[in-house]
């Protein structure tokens, strides 16, 4: 008995989800039509959170973001729109509404693409049509870049570049040895000074020693020589 008890109330319960109103979903439409963007793109959200396969609320949701100059961001909204639209109409307006989004990225090969796909869903939609016409034109005028061109063109100018790289770096690394070599140029080899030799003092330097000590023995004997002068008794003439 408990166990019916249980399933009964489930089943009320489930029911009672079911029959639930989506008071988000009209709030948020007031709220665009009002201009509030950010607050329609939030109650949005909440009925998306609920449903989140809606087709109408996702498709209102980029709206929303699209009318707070976030392109980029409201196109992740219509495509979800697109694969969870339930009709016709529903594809076309997002389609034409996800070609404005690249237009705006001025990505003209994928608006192209959006608009003819709109116009496969509505193909009495003067305003898809027009849009159409502008963005093959603009494709015209503004065709995609040769990624593989530019590629390889890069490429060439990167090996150019490192090897002219390459030659600077050996240019300054030369310059800098040369720079070396003249500072110790300048530090040791002085004109009129003569090199020392490994482990001695030089020839010059020891002979002007050698010199300096001859001197000084010299003046040394000179004054022991004056002093065995002056000590020596004088001889007078004898006194007859």
């Amino acid at each position: 008995m408990r166990q019916v008890i249980v399933l009964m109330l489930l089943y009320i319960t489930s029911v009672a989800l079911a029959q639930e109103v989506d008071k988000n979903l009209p709030k948020a439409n007031d709220e665009f039509e009002a201009k509030k963007y950010t607050d329609a793109e939030a109650d949005y959200r909440v009925s998306l959170s609920r449903t989140r396969k809606n087709p109408v609320a996702t498709y209102n949701l980029g709206n929303s973001i699209y009318r707070q100059n976030q392109a980029s961001e409201a196109k992740y909204s219509y495509l979800k729109a697109i694969e969870n639209a339930n009709t016709r109409a529903q594809k076309h307006q997002a389609y034409h509404n996800l070609g404005n989004v690249y237009m705006k990225e001025k990505n003209y090969s994928q608006a192209v693409e959006a608009f003819k796909n709109a116009l496969r869903n509505n193909p009495n939609d003067d305003e898809t049509r027009y849009n159409f016409a502008l963005a093959k034109k603009m494709l015209k005028d503004h065709p995609p870049k040769d990624d593989k061109k530019d590629k390889k063109k890069d490429e060439k100018k990167d090996k150019k570049d490192e090897k002219k790289d390459e030659n600077k770096d050996k240019q300054d690394e030369k310059k800098e040895g040369d720079k070396e070599k003249k500072e110790d140029k300048g530090q040791n080899d002085q004109p009129n000074e003569p090199k020392p030799k490994p482990g001695g003092i030089s020839k010059e330097r020891l002979q002007n020693l050698l010199d300096a000590v001859n001197n000084e023995e010299k003046k040394i004997q000179d004054k022991v020589n004056a002093k065995k002068i002056k000590g020596k008794p004088v001889q007078t003439e004898k006194d007859w």
